[in-house]
Protein backbone atom coordinates (compact mmCIF):
# COMPACT_ATOMS: atom_id res chain seq x y z
CA UNK A 1 0.00 0.00 0.00
CA UNK A 2 1.26 3.45 -0.89
CA UNK A 3 0.26 6.40 0.97
CA UNK A 4 -1.95 7.60 -1.72
CA UNK A 5 -3.91 4.44 -1.09
CA UNK A 6 -6.85 4.94 2.00
CA UNK A 7 -6.29 2.28 4.98
CA UNK A 8 -9.67 -0.02 5.56
CA UNK A 9 -9.16 -0.62 8.90
CA UNK A 10 -9.90 -4.11 10.10
CA UNK A 11 -8.43 -4.40 13.13
CA UNK A 12 -8.07 -1.81 16.40
CA UNK A 13 -4.55 -2.28 18.49
CA UNK A 14 -4.38 -1.12 21.86
CA UNK A 15 -1.03 0.47 23.65
CA UNK A 16 0.34 1.91 26.52
CA UNK A 17 2.58 5.07 26.41
CA UNK A 18 4.76 3.35 29.88
CA UNK A 19 5.17 7.37 30.58
CA UNK A 20 3.62 8.42 33.92
CA UNK A 21 0.37 10.58 32.93
CA UNK A 22 1.08 13.84 34.86
CA UNK A 23 -0.59 17.37 34.14
CA UNK A 24 1.63 18.09 30.90
CA UNK A 25 0.60 16.59 27.85
CA UNK A 26 2.84 13.80 26.30
CA UNK A 27 1.28 13.18 23.38
CA UNK A 28 3.41 16.01 21.87
CA UNK A 29 6.62 14.74 23.97
CA UNK A 30 5.64 11.44 21.65
CA UNK A 31 5.40 12.99 18.64
CA UNK A 32 8.47 14.85 18.96
CA UNK A 33 10.07 11.31 19.79
CA UNK A 34 8.29 9.67 16.72
CA UNK A 35 9.40 12.57 14.28
CA UNK A 36 12.50 13.90 15.57
CA UNK A 37 14.20 10.79 17.13
CA UNK A 38 13.25 7.79 15.02
CA UNK A 39 12.54 9.86 11.74
CA UNK A 40 9.12 8.98 11.63
CA UNK A 41 6.66 11.79 9.27
CA UNK A 42 4.31 11.47 12.26
CA UNK A 43 3.03 9.96 15.64
CA UNK A 44 3.16 6.15 14.80
CA UNK A 45 -0.20 6.14 16.69
CA UNK A 46 -3.97 7.31 15.47
CA UNK A 47 -5.51 8.13 19.15
CA UNK A 48 -4.05 8.80 22.46
CA UNK A 49 -6.05 9.25 25.40
CA UNK A 50 -4.75 11.30 27.88
CA UNK A 51 -5.62 13.59 31.15
CA UNK A 52 -5.58 17.79 29.67
CA UNK A 53 -6.68 20.20 32.51
CA UNK A 54 -8.36 17.08 34.47
CA UNK A 55 -10.26 15.59 32.11
CA UNK A 56 -8.95 12.75 29.68
CA UNK A 57 -9.57 13.73 25.98
CA UNK A 58 -9.45 12.02 22.92
CA UNK A 59 -5.69 12.88 20.99
CA UNK A 60 -5.50 12.66 17.03
CA UNK A 61 -2.65 11.20 15.79
CA UNK A 62 -2.23 10.19 12.31
CA UNK A 63 -5.18 10.27 10.05
CA UNK A 64 -7.53 7.23 10.33
CA UNK A 65 -7.24 6.52 6.72
CA UNK A 66 -3.23 6.57 6.97
CA UNK A 67 -1.15 3.50 7.66
CA UNK A 68 0.02 3.43 11.20
CA UNK A 69 3.77 3.01 12.56
CA UNK A 70 2.20 1.15 16.20
CA UNK A 71 2.46 -2.54 14.97
CA UNK A 72 4.80 -4.17 12.67
CA UNK A 73 4.15 -7.54 13.31
CA UNK A 74 1.37 -8.93 10.74
CA UNK A 75 1.55 -6.31 8.54
CA UNK A 76 -0.74 -4.57 11.11
CA UNK A 77 0.59 -0.96 10.18
CA UNK A 78 -1.43 -1.25 7.11
CA UNK A 79 -4.37 -2.80 8.57
CA UNK A 80 -5.33 -1.37 11.91
CA UNK A 81 -5.54 1.73 14.18
CA UNK A 82 -3.57 1.98 16.62
CA UNK A 83 -4.67 3.59 19.83
CA UNK A 84 -2.49 4.59 22.75
CA UNK A 85 -3.55 5.32 26.82
CA UNK A 86 -0.86 7.37 28.27
CA UNK A 87 0.12 6.19 31.27
CA UNK A 88 1.75 2.71 32.54
CA UNK A 89 -0.32 0.39 33.37
CA UNK A 90 2.81 -2.05 34.09
CA UNK A 91 2.79 -0.44 37.78
CA UNK A 92 -0.69 0.75 37.92
CA UNK A 93 -4.52 0.26 36.30
CA UNK A 94 -5.90 2.75 34.11
CA UNK A 95 -7.85 5.36 36.12
CA UNK A 96 -12.03 4.99 35.67
CA UNK A 97 -12.45 7.88 33.57
CA UNK A 98 -9.32 7.20 31.59
CA UNK A 99 -10.90 3.28 31.11
CA UNK A 100 -14.71 4.86 30.14
CA UNK A 101 -12.94 6.83 27.26
CA UNK A 102 -11.17 4.69 25.58
CA UNK A 103 -14.30 1.85 25.74
CA UNK A 104 -15.96 5.13 24.16
CA UNK A 105 -13.38 5.29 21.65
CA UNK A 106 -12.74 1.88 20.43
CA UNK A 107 -16.49 1.25 20.65
CA UNK A 108 -17.00 4.40 18.25
CA UNK A 109 -14.20 3.08 16.38
CA UNK A 110 -15.73 -0.61 16.00
CA UNK A 111 -19.22 0.76 14.40
CA UNK A 112 -17.68 3.10 11.95
CA UNK A 113 -15.09 0.87 10.62
CA UNK A 114 -17.38 -2.46 11.24
CA UNK A 115 -14.38 -3.74 13.30
CA UNK A 116 -15.88 -7.00 15.96
CA UNK A 117 -14.75 -7.33 19.33
CA UNK A 118 -12.51 -10.29 18.49
CA UNK A 119 -10.49 -7.87 15.91
CA UNK A 120 -9.69 -5.87 19.31
CA UNK A 121 -6.23 -6.76 20.46
CA UNK A 122 -3.64 -6.29 22.66
CA UNK A 123 0.07 -4.83 21.05
CA UNK A 124 1.63 -8.19 23.02
CA UNK A 125 -0.96 -10.02 21.21
CA UNK A 126 1.38 -9.82 18.26
CA UNK A 127 4.54 -8.24 19.84
CA UNK A 128 4.79 -10.75 22.37
CA UNK A 129 8.34 -9.32 24.01
CA UNK A 130 5.74 -6.17 24.71
CA UNK A 131 3.56 -5.96 27.71
CA UNK A 132 1.41 -3.41 26.10
CA UNK A 133 -1.34 -2.44 27.18
CA UNK A 134 0.22 -3.13 30.47
CA UNK A 135 0.16 -6.01 32.94
CA UNK A 136 -2.58 -4.70 34.57
CA UNK A 137 -5.01 -3.29 32.04
CA UNK A 138 -7.50 -6.32 31.80
CA UNK A 139 -7.94 -7.09 28.30
CA UNK A 140 -11.13 -9.71 29.08
CA UNK A 141 -12.77 -7.14 31.31
CA UNK A 142 -12.12 -4.53 28.38
CA UNK A 143 -13.63 -6.35 25.76
CA UNK A 144 -16.48 -7.48 28.03
CA UNK A 145 -17.37 -4.09 28.65
CA UNK A 146 -17.27 -3.02 24.58
CA UNK A 147 -19.39 -6.10 23.82
CA UNK A 148 -22.34 -4.80 26.76
CA UNK A 149 -21.47 -0.92 25.73
CA UNK A 150 -20.48 -0.66 29.36
CA UNK A 151 -18.81 2.46 30.08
Amino acid sequence: MDDQEAMNPEYIILHHSLTSDGDTVSWGAIRRYHVVELGWRDIGYHYGIERVNGTYEVLMGRMPTEPGAHCKQSGMNYKSLGVCLIGNFDEAPPTPAQWRKAVQLVRALMQVHKIPVERVLPHNYLAHYKTCPGKMFDMERFCMALEKGQY
